[in-house]
Parts: structure tokens; sequence; C-alpha cells
């Protein structure tokens, strides 16, 4: 019983995915994605040589800063996320793993999936992030792994 309820609380989490998604493209998933969480932004990252360029930024707080539109790969937490399938710090200043990182305990929380497209070929990234530190639940990573595939869907129409 208790997997079948969640199947369909799965279920309709994906249809209120959608629903934002038609009301609102992309924005409105992002804007909807990010909702479920703690973050202040959600985005998608285009890899363009070695630059990650911003397609598409939420900000909780409205700002919607510049400075986010594009860094070199080497400097960002995406590089981690396409050589690892993932990648996920609740605290970077306590992470070891980045240890020497330019942003390490400046953008303290950060969630991110590789997004590709079918023939394989990395398109990108999707991210949550914060300069606070925060955990993201391990149900919301679940969920975010099953929607990278229709955001990507979205990006190659």
């Amino acid at each position: 019983m208790a997997s079948h309820d969640h199947q369909q609380k799965h279920e309709q989490q994906l249809a209120q995915f959608y629903l934002a998604f038609e009301n609102g493209g992309l924005l409105g998933a992002l804007r909807y994605l990010n909702a479920r969480t703690t973050f202040r932004y959600t985005a998608i990252y285009r890899l363009d040589g070695q630059m990650m360029r911003n397609i598409l930024l939420f900000d909780r707080d409205g700002e919607n800063p510049t400075s986010l539109s594009e860094l070199p790969l080497g400097d960002s937490f995406c590089q981690f996320v396409m050589r690892d399938n993932g990648f996920n710090t609740a605290n970077s200043a306590d992470d070891m793993r980045l240890l020497g990182h330019p942003y390490q305990g400046i953008l303290n929380s950060y969630f991110g999936l590789p997004l590709s497209r079918k023939a394989g070929t990395i398109y990108g990234t999707f991210c949550h992030f914060d300069a606070q530190p925060m955990e993201i639940a391990d149900s919301e990573i679940a969920f975010l792994e099953a929607v990278s595939t229709l955001l990507m869907d979205q990006l190659d129409r």
C-alpha cells in the first residue's frame, strides 16, 4: 500500500510540474521547482565551450543578478555535476571536495544535475543554489532526477 501511495504522490507532483510548465513555460517550471525548496536560486546553465551560460534563472528574491549570467566552467560547481553525474553540497565552506575552489564558502549550498540530449551529449546543468548553507531532501533529489529529463525535452523543442 505504501508503494502505491508513493507512486500516486509522485504522479501528482509530475502533474503539478507539467501544469506549472503549461501555465508559465520554463520559467514557470523553475518557479515551481524552486518553491519546493528553500534555495534562493534555481537555474539552467548551458555548456558553451569552456563557459557556463545561464539560459534561465529563477531568483526567489526577484533580483536576478547579472553576475550569475556566465562563468568559466573551471570556476563553476557545474564542472562537478558533469564529471560526477550530479553534485550536492549543503555547506561548501566545510566541504573538503571544494578546497581551493573560488566559490567555496561564498556559494554555500548547491545541488545540480546534468542535462543531456538524447544523443548523449551534455547540454549543461539544472541547479538549485544559495549563499546560505542548506540541505535538500532525498525525496526532492529523486523528484528532480525524474523531471530533469523533462526539462531537457523542453529545451530541445
